[in-house]
């Protein structure tokens, strides 16, 4: 459970830990003031991280894009569940051979990670990868990767989100079939991205900081705000991207902070009363 009627105090804050889509941008066009204001958190001083389970495309790819908008960010600044992931089966399954259900190309943040090519070949994969949804999780794709778990193949999954807002609305995204896929299965995905403590964990430590001396601020009150919480980071929710009021009402816990949109962060860490 996330911490109830906790506020923190923003002076110890040395880093950022910002989910780009619906925090930044939504359908990678910037949201009203977010460029301003990263760029105002840099030129203060604070550490920056940009913590997305975005499966779509690759670290440098993204970055081109921000910094396209206007940004200033680059590569290094950017984890993604992808490269997450790759650490995780390095750690947890050296060597194995995996198939990949994701939509977009991002096999360059999946270092060192063996994905098989599916067409024509009947391998068992040792690990069946789950990524982000698009037209690719048709009925053949997720029957096949059911197939696979079927016959002992591990289940891994870079998130669980339910559906995220694009310039036409709420769309839906992976953790809506990976339900399915679980359920059939009787197997349990093991989840790389956030809400993982080891994605925060991951991202601190490329920052160099405590968990007391940063703060995550993400649309998603689950798996942004209160997974961050659970790992010790100070939570801000902004009402902007997939922010909905009754999913605020009906979440398993209480942000620490909660502001308009990622404009308002730069005044939040000074130390103003937006709550």
């Amino acid at each position: 459970m996330a911490r109830r009627g906790y506020r923190p105090d923003m002076e110890s804050v040395r880093a950022v830990l910002i989910d780009i889509d619906g925090v930044l941008t939504v359908s990678w066009e910037p949201l009203p003031g977010a460029v301003d204001a990263l760029r105002e958190i840099r030129e203060a001083g604070w550490g920056v991280a940009l913590v997305t389970n975005t499966t779509s495309r690759t670290r440098a790819s993204i970055a081109g894009t921000l910094r396209g908008a206007g940004f200033p960010v680059s590569a290094e600044d950017i984890l993604t569940a992808p490269a997450v992931t790759a650490a995780y089966l390095a750690e947890h399954c050296p060597g194995a051979r995996c198939t990949l259900l994701n939509s977009g190309d991002i096999r360059e943040d999946l270092d060192g990670v063996t994905v098989l090519d599916e067409a024509g070949s009947g391998a068992v994969p040792d690990v069946v990868i789950v990524g982000g949804a698009g037209p690719e999780f048709d009925y053949a794709a997720l029957n096949r990767a059911f197939g696979q778990l079927q016959r002992g193949a591990r289940l891994v999954a870079m998130h669980r989100n339910l559906y995220w807002r694009t310039d036409e609305g709420l769309q839906l995204d992976s953790g809506a079939f990976l339900i399915g896929l679980e359920q059939a299965a009787r197997t349990e995905a093991e989840i790389t991205g956030k809400p993982s403590r080891a994605f925060f964990e991951a991202a601190l430590a490329r920052l160099g900081v405590g968990a007391e001396e940063a703060v995550m601020v993400g649309d998603d009150i689950e798996s942004d705000v209160l997974a961050a919480q659970r790992a010790g980071v100070t939570g801000v929710l902004v009402r902007t991207g997939k922010y909905l009021p009754e999913t605020h009402r009906a979440a398993t816990g209480t942000p620490d902070h909660v502001i308009d949109s990622f404009a308002d962060l730069p005044g939040l860490l000074r130390g103003a009363a937006l709550q």
